[in-house]
């Protein structure tokens, strides 16, 4: 009798615990989830601005024609991207060209005095930090979650549910290089 209410013990023990790290990874999950989102909504309002962007370029920089075309191709890649990868490398296209940009606007003064020029590249300013800090939330919640799918004995559970390490977003290698400075 003792023997089948120690057993009994241990299966709702062994439920209890099975629960909490099938519960736990949920909640890992959409946290990651969420944080791609929070990425994406990022990502959308910088794309949102380009166009403002270049309508305020155009008057000042007529002859700056194919840079404006590179800005609204990368723009129109990463709003027609299908999921997280390729919406971080359309985005990664994007700042880089928006970098282009900004430094073309340095041989035009009256570009750089326009306010509404000044208040979007301030817009645009925010609008990376946002998205450098959604990126590492993202990461973040991506270490959390493959940490639970491998450590044991959450890994049993994960593999019950089928659950695999997730990757995390990267920085482009040519992003990694250090800018060469020379006088």
């Amino acid at each position: 009798m003792i023997g089948i209410i120690i057993l009994g013990i241990l299966i709702v023990l062994v439920v209890l615990v099975f629960i909490g790290y099938y519960n736990r990874i949920v909640v890992l999950e959409n946290r990651i989830d969420n944080a791609g989102s929070q990425i994406d909504v990022q990502l959308k309002k910088r794309a949102d601005l380009v166009p403002n962007l270049i309508n305020t370029v155009k008057g000042y920089a007529k002859h700056e024609k194919e840079l404006l075309e590179n800005i609204t191709k990368a723009r129109s890649a990463m709003v027609n991207a299908q999921n997280l990868e390729e919406k971080a490398k359309a985005g990664n296209e994007l700042q880089r060209v928006l970098k282009s940009l900004f430094a073309v606007a340095e041989n035009y003064p009256q570009l750089r005095a326009n306010e509404n020029f000044l208040h979007l590249q301030h817009e645009l300013s925010g609008i990376e930090d946002k998205v450098a800090y959604a990126r590492q939330h993202y990461n973040d919640a991506v270490l959390s979650f493959n940490n639970i799918v491998e450590k044991f004995p959450s890994n049993i559970v994960a593999g019950m549910m089928k659950k695999n390490e997730k990757k995390y977003l990267e920085i482009p290698a040519a992003e990694r290089e250090v800018p060469k400075v020379s006088f």
